[in-house]
């Protein structure tokens, strides 16, 4: 159990209720004293801080580790997709471990685990070994943004939530951002394996975390509830299948399944895009390695923008319409870069897309969260996240064939496709803040 300094220990008990079940406290809405939340939110920006660059490793480094390991582009796209494997298996077993052990505790062991695996990637010596270590460290990846997202969504109030949220992934995108320019400067003068080497770093913030953050106090009340609603003399009851409760219940299992689709979609077309647009640029459009970091660099921060202005309308106006903007304007413009690119244009039309690119993710995270329950929300996002994500494994092998047989650029088109997919499914069929995640439910 995280330690939570003294000075703090009264605060965390007070909550601000509003009983609306009147059975054990059920449906209270518990308030996360400010300053534990702020707390909450440093730590877990830094997480998807670090989750961003390591997932920015990869793509910056794919040229230098085709040129060593001698990879066609159906080896190199192979890594990519292997990435979201590991890291669709880590959200699955991340999303059920937060119910189960709590989401502070899923994310300190998964910093850790991620931040050695990482690093050791810097040690291989073949493209086998280099693509196992990839597989089963990527699976932190997973599980801390799916912790991330579940712990901010339960310690923020309802008003600020898409906001909060909305700007935690910035950290995301910064991560990226960062990726980028150590790449720049690290890869033409000491190579790809010291970049990786850098990754045993965040193993810092894990130790950190563990004695300064506590556990929502949503998830500890839903916890007492259940123990609560067990007579003392029971006999031990075999826990159920957490998909099968999701899935008997008819509401919650038809929203699994359209969330499911939905971020399927998003991430076959945003997988897929990020972990080729570096090389389309470098490749296709011929701009000399450290130009286009600098125009990475341009598109990241206008991505950052983008989604803390994206999470402050979204509280206005309503999730819905803008992720349906994002998603559909993102499946919209990419055909623009592709076939109306000139060397005059290219950069304002990166900054451009960046801007629409940066949309979803902005507020994918806070619509998943406050469409299922507290008892069975870790399970559920995790869950129709990562088997969304099982579905975009062949994002980055379908642009590594199509650049054999065509170009990147034509790769890059289907993902337009699949963004527009993506932002049709929610806006036709789900709704604004279903749940209250500062609820125990």
């Amino acid at each position: 159990m995280p330690h939570i300094p003294s000075e703090d220990m009264d605060m965390t008990t007070e909550t601000v209720t509003q009983n609306n079940s009147g059975n054990n406290g059920a449906g209270e809405v518990i308030q996360t004293p400010k300053k534990i939340w702020i707390t909450a939110f440093i730590f877990a920006f830094f997480t998807l801080l670090c989750d961003g660059a390591d997932l920015g490793f990869l793509a910056l480094s794919l040229t230098s580790l085709k040129a060593e390991f001698h990879l066609s582009g159906v080896q190199a796209g192979t890594l990519g997709s292997l990435t979201l494997l590991g890291s669709a298996v880590g959200g699955l077993v991340g999303g059920w471990a937060c119910d189960r052990f709590g989401r502070v505790r899923v994310i300190v062991f998964f910093i850790a685990f991620s931040s050695v695996l990482t690093c050791a990637l810097g040690f291989t010596h073949s493209y086998m070994q280099f693509a196992i270590l990839r597989t089963v460290g990527a699976m932190g990846l997973g599980a801390l943004y799916i912790a991330c997202n579940i712990l901010m969504s339960e310690m923020v109030p309802t008003k600020h939530r898409s906001t909060v949220l909305a700007t935690l992934m910035t950290g995301y995108t910064l991560g990226s951002l960062l990726a980028t320019l150590l790449a720049g400067h690290i890869i033409p003068e000491h190579g790809w394996r010291f970049l990786y080497w850098l990754a045993i770093t965040p193993i810092i913030l894990s130790v950190l975390m563990h004695f300064i953050v506590p556990e929502p106090e949503s998830w500890k009340k839903a916890r007492q509830l259940k123990v609560i609603a067990t007579p003392q003399n029971a006999q031990p009851v075999k826990r159920q299948n957490p998909y099968w409760e999701i899935l008997k219940d008819k509401k919650h299992g038809t929203m699994f399944v359209l969330w499911i689709l939905s971020t399927g979609a998003l991430q076959f077309g945003y997988y897929g895009v990020s972990n080729w647009l570096p090389a389309y640029l470098e490749s296709d459009l011929g701009i000399k390695f450290k130009e286009m970091a600098m125009y990475m660099v341009g598109t990241f921060l206008i991505m950052m923008f983008a989604k803390i202005i994206a999470g402050i309308i979204a509280d206005k106006l309503g999730r819905r319409a803008v992720f349906a903007f994002g998603t559909i304007g993102t499946a919209l413009f990419i055909p623009v870069i592709v076939y109306l690119n000139t060397p005059t244009n290219i950069l304002w039309l990166m900054l451009f897309f960046g801007f629409l690119y940066g949309i979803p993710y902005a507020i994918n995270a806070t619509y998943m969260t406050e469409s299922f329950p507290t008892s069975i929300r870790g399970s559920a996002v995790g869950g129709a996240y990562n088997i969304g994500k099982v579905l975009s494994i062949f994002s980055p092998l379908t642009i590594g064939y199509l650049s054999q047989h065509g170009s990147i650029g034509l790769g890059l088109l289907v993902m337009a496709g699949a963004y527009f997919i993506c932002g049709v499914i929610p806006l036709l069929f789900i709704k604004d803040r279903l749940f209250n995640p500062q609820k125990a439910e």
